[in-house]
């Protein structure tokens, strides 16, 4: 059977990975690089982990974490099914089963929430997992009017946990507030947190998402999970 292991060290997926983070360079997006690919793989594999999953579906979501974004050496737009079918293709070729595929280029083509929809547990934990890696390392070079660049920047520090007992997901960032308002991250990240809720659901779990402490989505109430509007955030955020 394939593992992370033959897929990290096969020179075509490695080659593939750079030409899809030299295009977005290009572009002026944040780092898409083996940094972050090999983030997302561990982190989608810790989800799958602690969750109970056995150990060949935590093998292919750290391989999908590890492809998720090869589609992006063609195209932003849509990276998601374009990388899908590259690493059909590949994967086919070395020789993996057809249902293990499935799964992994399925995960792969549901990760962004334009189009995408958290349709397995692999799938889910994937969405988790990419949506969390927002920091300042990630930011190639400072344009102070560039919203994207100003959100990495004012992420200081990030951490993604499960409690299995509790059955949580939580992201937990320190935001500085110096660098751009906590509202500018919701301008960008409001719907991936959406989907990363729905992911969380998928999986069994509530999705929480702490800013400086304070938490702003998954809250419960009797039960019920809190609906933080827009409004709420900016004036806990301040101006």
């Amino acid at each position: 059977m394939l593992t992370l292991k033959d897929i990290q060290g096969n020179p075509g997926f490695r080659l593939l990975i750079s030409k899809a983070n030299e295009y977005l360079s290009l572009l002026g997006y944040t780092e898409h690089g083996l940094r972050h690919v090999s983030y997302v793989s561990s982190m989608t594999a810790y989800i799958l982990r602690s969750l109970g999953h056995d150990e060949r579906t935590i093998e292919l979501g750290a391989i999908s974490g590890y492809l998720h974004d090869i589609g992006n050496m063609h195209n932003r737009k849509y990276h998601g099914p374009t990388g899908a079918n590259i690493v059909f293709t590949e994967l086919r070729m070395l020789g993996m089963p057809l249902d293990e595929i499935c799964t992994i280029t399925t995960a792969i083509a549901n990760h962004e929430e334009e189009i995408g929809i958290p349709v397995s547990p692999v799938s889910a934990a994937l969405i988790i997992a990419d949506k969390s890696d927002a920091h300042r390392t990630r930011v190639r070079m400072r344009r102070e009017h560039d919203i994207h660049d100003r959100v990495n920047l004012a992420i200081t520090d990030s951490s993604l946990t499960v409690d299995s007992k509790r059955n949580t997901v939580t992201l937990d960032i320190s935001f500085d507030t110096t660098e751009c308002q906590i509202m500018d991250y919701f301008e960008i990240y409001l719907t991936r947190m959406e989907m990363c809720k729905q992911a969380a659901s998928l999986l069994g779990c509530r999705f929480r998402l702490l800013i400086n402490g304070l938490e702003l989505l998954g809250q419960v109430r009797d039960e019920e999970p809190a609906r933080v509007g827009l409004k709420d955030v900016s004036s806990q955020a301040g101006a």
